[in-house]
C-alpha cells in the first residue's frame, strides 16, 4: 500500500481524523489535496493553515488528476461523484482507518480503547497520563481534550492511542472501525445497544467487538469491564490475556472507597489513592481502566496521580458554555439515553439545589427511532424540565421505526416534570429563556451544533 504514494486525496476532509491525517501525509511528503460539501472553520483554517487545497462540494474533476490514492471517508454513499469516479477509472482507494493502520500504526504499540460509554474521556486521560509523563505519543480521540487542543496527532514514539468507535468503516467495508487498527491492549468501557441504523441488535453489536477482542494478541492484554453483563460473555477466552476492572469484588484492578463529589472523584486501589477532577461514578470506571492500561505499560502509581491533577476535560463533555442572567448553560455530547442519564447524575451531584434543565436534539440513528422510547424519558430524571427539539429527518424513517414525540412528552410530564417539544432553536431559545430564572442551570445534549443554541440561548439570557 505505501509504494509509489506520492499524491493523495481525501473525499471528505473536512472531519477532525481526516484533516489531522491529511495534514500528517504532507508532513511525510505526499501531495495533498481534499473535498468536503461543508467547508468551514475551524478545519478549514486548519487545513489552510497547512497549505492543502479544499475543493467546496464533490465533483468528478476534483479526480482529474487522478490521484495515486483516494481515502474515502465513511460519510461518502455510493452516488457520490468522487466515489463512482473511483470506481470507473479503477483509482487505488481505501477507508481512513485502513490508511491509518498500513501509514501511522503498524510497527507501533497499538492501545485501543472502546466501547458504548466513556470511549472519549478515557482516550483523552490515557493520551494525556502519556504526555504528562514524557512518552509523546500519536493519538485519535473523537473529541477536542482541553490539555491537547486537537483530536489527533502522529509522532514518531513507539505509542499510538486511538478512540475505538464500533461504527462502519466505509461504503464498501461494513466493519467496525476498530477491526482496523491492531491493538496490542484493548479497553472495552462496556457494551449497549446503539447504531440502529446499522446494527440489528445487541447480540450484533456484541459480535462485532467479538471479532476486536479476535485481534488481541498473545502478548497483548485485554482490559475490560468486569461490572458490565453485556461484555461478560465475550471475556472466556484463552488466545490472550484478560483483566477485568470494575467496582465489584471479582474484578482484578477494584476500585474501593468511591468517593463521589460534585467537582471531583477519589477512589483506592491497594497500592495507591486517585483523585480526578470529573464528577460521576462513571468518570471513575473511565479513570481505573486509565490505571490499569497505564500501570500495565510500567508508569507508576504517581505518574498517573500527576497526570490526574493536571487533566482538564474535554470539550463538550459537561462544558459550561457561559453564564447569562444567572443561568449557567452547559453543552454535552450525550445522545444515547445511558450517557444523558449519567450525565445528569453527574450534573445533579455538582448542582444539587438548583434547578436543572435539560434540551435535546433527537439527532443520532439511534435516537431517531423509538428503540429507546422507553429509557430516554426515564434518562430525565434527574432533570427538573425537558425540552425536546423536533425530531431531525423522521420522515425519512418507516412509520413504525420512529421515536414518538407525543409518548416522549406525556411520559415526562408523568413523571412531574415540565416538558416541551418545539420545532426549533429559535422557539427553544423562547421557551427557555422565559422559564429560566437566575440560578438555573441549562444542558444541551447534542451530537452536532444544533443551530448555534448555545451562544443563541446566552444573548436571549443576557438580554432580558
Amino acid at each position: 500500500m505505501l509504494s509509489g504514494i506520492r499524491s493523495v486525496h481525501f473525499v471528505g476532509i473536512c472531519g477532525t481524523a481526516m484533516a489531522s491525517t491529511a495534514a500528517a501525509l504532507k508532513q511525510k511528503g505526499c501531495t495533498v489535496t481534499g473535498s468536503d460539501q461543508s467547508v468551514y472553520p475551524p478545519m478549514s483554517t486548519f487545513l489552510a493553515e497547512r497549505q492543502i487545497e479544499v475543493m467546496n462540494g464533490y465533483a468528478e474533476r476534483n479526480l482529474a488528476h487522478k490521484p495515486d490514492l483516494v481515502v474515502i471517508g465513511n460519510a461518502i454513499s455510493r452516488g457520490n461523484p468522487e466515489a463512482e469516479f473511483c470506481l470507473d477509472h479503477k483509482l487505488r482507494f481505501c477507508s481512513l482507518p485502513d490508511l491509518l493502520r498500513e501509514f501511522f500504526i503498524r510497527g507501533k504499540r497499538s492501545i485501543v480503547v472502546a466501547g458504548t460509554h466513556g470511549k472519549t474521556t478515557t482516550t483523552s486521560l490515557l493520551t494525556w497520563v502519556f504526555e504528562h509523563n514524557g512518552l509523546n505519543p500519536s493519538y485519535l480521540i473523537g473529541g477536542i481534550p482541553n490539555n491537547l487542543s486537537q483530536g489527533a496527532r502522529f509522532t514518531d514514539s513507539e505509542w499510538f492511542i486511538l478512540e475505538g468507535d464500533e461504527y462502519d468503516t466505509a461504503f464498501f467495508d461494513k466493519r467496525s472501525k476498530f477491526i482496523h487498527y491492531l491493538p496490542e491492549c484493548a479497553i472495552l468501557n462496556n457494551v449497549e445497544f446503539d447504531h440502529a441504523d446499522i446494527f440489528e441488535n445487541l447480540a450484533a453489536i456484541q459480535k462485532s467487538f467479538n471479532h476486536f477482542i479476535r485481534l488481541v494478541p498473545r502478548n497483548g492484554l485485554l482490559l475490560a469491564n468486569g461490572d458490565d453483563p453485556n461484555l461478560s460473555p465475550l471475556l472466556n477466552v484463552s488466545f490472550c490475556p484478560v483483566k477485568r476492572f470494575g467496582l465489584g469484588e471479582d474484578n482484578a484492578v477494584r476500585a474501593t472507597n468511591v468517593r463521589l463529589g460534585p467537582t471531583a472523584s477519589e477512589f483506592e486501589i491497594p497500592s495507591a489513592k486517585f483523585h480526578l477532577n470529573l464528577a460521576g461514578e462513571f468518570n471513575v470506571r473511565n479513570a481505573l481502566a486509565v490505571v490499569a492500561a497505564a500501570k500495565h505499560f510500567g508508569l507508576s502509581n504517581k505518574q498517573i496521580q500527576s497526570a490526574f491533577e493536571t487533566f482538564k476535560g474535554i470539550k463538550r463533555r459537561m462544558e459550561v458554555r457561559g453564564i447569562a442572567g444567572g443561568v449557567t448553560v452547559i453543552d454535552d455530547f450525550a445522545h444515547h439515553p445511558t450517557a444523558i442519564r449519567e450525565t445528569l447524575r453527574a450534573l445533579r451531584l455538582k448542582y444539587p439545589s438548583q434547578k436543572l434543565w435539560a434540551i435535546f436534539e433527537p439527532r443520532s440513528n439511534t435516537t431517531r427511532r423509538n428503540v429507546f422510547q422507553t429509557e430516554l424519558a426515564e434518562a430525565f430524571a434527574q432533570a427538573d424540565g425537558v425540552v425536546v427539539s423536533q425530531v431531525a429527518r423522521l420522515e425519512l424513517l418507516r412509520p413504525e421505526e420512529r421515536l414518538n414525540p407525543e409518548k416522549l412528552m406525556a411520559d415526562i410530564k408523568a413523571a412531574g416534570k415540565d416538558a416541551a417539544y418545539l420545532p426549533d432553536v429559535d422557539a427553544i431559545v423562547t421557551h427557555v429563556a422565559r422559564r429560566a430564572e437566575g440560578g438555573d442551570l441549562v444542558v444541551v445534549f447534542s451530537n452536532g451544533g444544533f443551530g448555534g443554541i448555545h451562544g443563541k440561548l446566552l444573548e436571549r439570557l443576557g438580554g432580558r
